[in-house]
């Protein structure tokens, strides 16, 4: 089984400003000379890790991280203004041009991938190829499944704690419940709502219990962002339409990728990848029999790291 690179530093950290307050925070790392590849991370919310460097083979690639706005040591921290999809793709793109970048690998997780392929949807050419794991594809049924009806019968228990926070009266929709507590001045309240809205992820993130992945889901740099963009993001349905990302398929369908994605993956259910696969003619659908959804979870590093070893060759070939 393979397992991750061995820890490296970066040789560059960049603070980009965008155009409407937001700063963003980059680091590159591996070969300056590299296959350039993106890492974008989940969440919305969540940020960049020093163990995200470790899925690339440091000969081979160039690897970017980014935390998105709003995230990790992006400011201002959990920022909700200006702050949608469309911003984030545009992010992307400058980050492109000004490390003057023709086309990139974008690996993506979870929210990841979602972001990788509408920013893939509207800039093909800059986009040779991608790696998704834990696919998600904004819908209104992934949605419900993880804040309506669907994970909650998985674990009861947690959904109990999670909902604790909500009056009987408001649980019918606990998107806008959680807005309210998360917008409103009661500053105690706010973080015992955001620890509980990611302690409900942290739950569904792995087969089996983590601590570790839990430590990181409680921490309250993570939780306060993670719950704020989360709710912002979900309560507008991702500012996409419904099944867009299926639908603008066959703009990206030559673009070549591997997709690999948790059986048990109780955050983003196996049919996302099924049928994302199933509208991308170039893609390699894996199924990672003894996985939920967590990027730290042995078979699914086994995986990326086996993905982007592959990639490698693909796209060396290529270039």
């Amino acid at each position: 089984m393979m397992i991750l690179y061995p820890d490296i530093k970066p040789y560059r950290e960049q603070r980009f400003e965008t155009s409407s307050n937001h700063v963003l925070h980059i680091e590159e790392s591996g070969n300056k000379d590299g296959i350039p590849i993106l890492f974008l991370h989940g969440g919305p919310g969540s940020a960049c890790e020093p163990f995200h460097r470790r899925f690339f083979d440091p000969e081979k690639y160039r690897i970017i991280l980014f935390d998105q706005r709003g995230c990790g040591r992006s400011t201002p921290h959990a920022s909700v203004e200006n702050n949608t999809t469309h911003d984030l793709v545009e992010d992307i793109e400058r980050i492109r041009v000004e490390l003057d970048i023709e086309s990139l690998v974008l690996f993506g997780g979870s929210w990841g991938t979602t972001l990788a392929l509408i920013y893939a949807q509207k800039y093909p050419a800059n986009v040779s190829a991608m790696i998704l794991r834990g696919v998600f594809l904004a819908r209104q049924r992934d949605l419900d499944w993880l804040y309506k009806d669907g994970a909650n019968r998985i674990f009861p228990d947690a959904w109990e704690e999670f909902i604790k926070l909500i009056p009987a009266s408001e649980r019918n929709n606990i998107l806008s419940a959680y807005q309210k507590i998360l917008a409103g001045n009661n500053e105690l309240a706010r973080m015992a709502a955001a620890k509980a809205w990611s302690a409900w992820e942290g739950h569904c993130a792995t087969l089996r219990p983590n601590i570790t992945v839990m430590d990181h889901f409680a921490e309250p740099h993570t939780a306060l962002s993670m719950a704020r963009m989360e709710v912002h993001y979900f309560s507008n349905k991702a500012f996409i339409e419904e099944n867009q990302v299926l639908d603008n398929m066959g703009l990206i369908t030559h673009i070549p990728g591997i997709i690999i994605h948790g059986r048990y993956d109780m955050v983003c259910p196996l049919e996302n990848a099924m049928s994302l696969h199933n509208h991308w003619n170039e893609s390699e659908l894996q199924i990672i029999r003894d996985a939920g959804h967590a990027s730290s979870e042995a078979g699914i590093v086994d995986a990326l790291v086996r993905a982007t070893d592959s990639m490698a060759k693909i796209v060396g070939k290529s270039a």
